[in-house]
């Protein structure tokens, strides 16, 4: 898929008062997704249920962060994490992610994530953390300019 490198820049902001959930089964394909899921991410409903939750995925986000997630939901424990996330117009927006499993009489049958918004700031920092992780990766990685 080609992109025009400028619809990379256009952020939409997640408001403060809100807070974006969805909920997966066990290979992470969602099964819920509130509204303003839906109306940040720039997908309806139905173009999200039964989809893998990495339909937004932005590719600016380093694999790594992604195995340390799963690593850690499957071992039972929480993970809260930074995300840029990609919206179906090719736009992005980030949040701070807190996923964990749901349980039902002690067996792992879903799981859930809570999403926020960040700080300006918290955003900068996470942008250039992740393209430095990235490149030591050896993923693909854009050129950055910082001033």
């Amino acid at each position: 898929m080609e992109y025009n490198e400028s619809e990379f820049l256009i952020e939409t902001e997640v408001p403060y008062d809100e807070v974006i959930t969805s909920r997966t089964d066990l290979k992470g394909n969602i099964t819920y997704a509130n509204e303003i899921f839906c109306e940040i991410s720039g997908y309806s409903l139905e173009e999200l249920l039964g989809k893998p939750h990495n339909i937004v995925r932005h590719p600016d986000m380093p694999k790594s962060v992604y195995k340390e997630l799963w690593d850690t939901i499957k071992s039972g424990n929480q993970w809260i994490g930074v995300v840029k996330n990609l919206r179906k117009d090719k736009g992005h927006y980030w949040v701070k992610a807190i996923v964990s499993g749901v349980y039902k009489d002690g067996e792992l049958v879903e799981y859930k994530s809570l999403r926020t918004p960040i700080e300006y700031d918290e955003k900068l920092e996470h942008q250039k953390l992740y393209d430095k992780m990235r490149k030591e990766n050896g993923e693909k990685t854009r050129r950055v300019i910082y001033e």
